[in-house]
Parts: C-alpha cells; sequence; structure tokens
C-alpha cells in the first residue's frame, strides 16, 4: 500500500482549515486516513502549525511521500532535515550526537529567523497604526475648523438679525415715547385745576 502524507480540508467556506495526514493514496482527500498527525491553518498571520514530529519522522523514514504543500510544511518544521541527519547517521558520517547538536544549532537559527520576522511585522503594525492616526487627527483637526467656522458664520448672521432688531424696535419705541407724552399732557390739561 502506497502511503502518503497530505492535507485533508476542514472549515467552512472561504475559511479553509487542514488537518496533515497519513492515508492510502489511492483513498478520497476527505476520506478514510490511516492517523492524523497535525494540522495547518492558513488564516492566521503566520500561518499556525501544529506537528507530531516524532509520528511525521516515522512516516517519513517509512516511506510514506508528502505532498508539495506538506513537504514545505515538514521542512519548516525541520522533520526532513533530521532525516537528512538520521541518514548521515545510519551511513556512518557522523554520531547521534553530532547529529542533535546540527539540528538543535538549525533549529535555533531558524527561531532567530522567526522572531526577526515577527519584530519587523510588529513595528510595521505600530508604524501603520501611528500613520493612520495622524491622517485621523488631520481630519479631525480640519472638521472642527470647519465646524468653528460655521459656528462664527452663524453667531455673526444671529448679531446682525439682533442688531436689525434692536434698529428696528429703537424708532417704535421712540414713537411711543413721544405719543404717550402728549396723552399725558392732554390728561393733565382735562383735569381741574384745584386752587
Amino acid at each position: 500500500m502506497a502511503t502518503k502524507l497530505r492535507l485533508q480540508r476542514r472549515g467552512r467556506k472561504n475559511y479553509p482549515f487542514y488537518q496533515i495526514i497519513v492515508a492510502d493514496s489511492r483513498a478520497p482527500r476527505d476520506g478514510k486516513y490511516i492517523e492524523r498527525i497535525g494540522s495547518y491553518n492558513p488564516n492566521t498571520n503566520p500561518a499556525t502549525i501544529t506537528l507530531d514530529f516524532d509520528r511525521a519522522l516515522y512516516w517519513l523514514q517509512t516511506g510514506a511521500q508528502p505532498t508539495d504543500t506538506v513537504r514545505n510544511i515538514l521542512s519548516d518544521e525541520g522533520v526532513l532535515m533530521k532525516k537528512h541527519l538520521l541518514g548521515g547517521v545510519s551511513k556512518g558520517s557522523f554520531d547521534m550526537a553530532e547529529a542533535e547538536k546540527r539540528f538543535e544549532a538549525w533549529k535555533n537559527n531558524k527561531q532567530q529567523a522567526l522572531q526577526s520576522y515577527q519584530s519587523k511585522e510588529d513595528e510595521k503594525s505600530r508604524a501603520d497604526a501611528k500613520a493612520r492616526l495622524e491622517v485621523e487627527k488631520e481630519v479631525n483637526k480640519a472638521r472642527a475648523d470647519e465646524l468653528n467656522k460655521k459656528k462664527a458664520e452663524l453667531e455673526a448672521e444671529k448679531a446682525a438679525e439682533l442688531a436689525a432688531k434692536r434698529a428696528a424696535e429703537a424708532p417704535v419705541a421712540e414713537e411711543a415715547t413721544s405719543e404717550e407724552a402728549p396723552a399725558a399732557e392732554e390728561v393733565k390739561a382735562d383735569e381741574p385745576k384745584a386752587e
């Protein structure tokens, strides 16, 4: 039986999530499988990978063939490197301690590269957020200036209307006081003089 290490699709529409499985090469993609050795979620940044390292190494050593995507995943996780080093040990090129030492050096180098990538991404996201904040501040400042200008125009219009009303009421008030004064004199003239 020819076995393959491949992906089995899970997840909802337009949001895939994959299981890394060992299956017969003749089995359908989402059908029966021999063993599940991990998962792969491409929806996160960076992609989330969980893998049973020992079982993946075992299946590679027993002859299971990985698909292209699974080969890339196994390479990133170091399973192919470990298999390569174990092949060197079996040929007698170096001993197991040297293989472990080389694998740890490779693993540390990979970790440093990943951390530098993540720090660059974090710095980039902070810079983007800061730039967006500055743009938003400028937009808010422009809106506030425009609003203040409109408020000043409205207050000027109200002041002009109030001044016009006062100007219109002032002559009427003067006429009213001048009309009341002769009427008061007439009332006084009508009253008999007391001596």
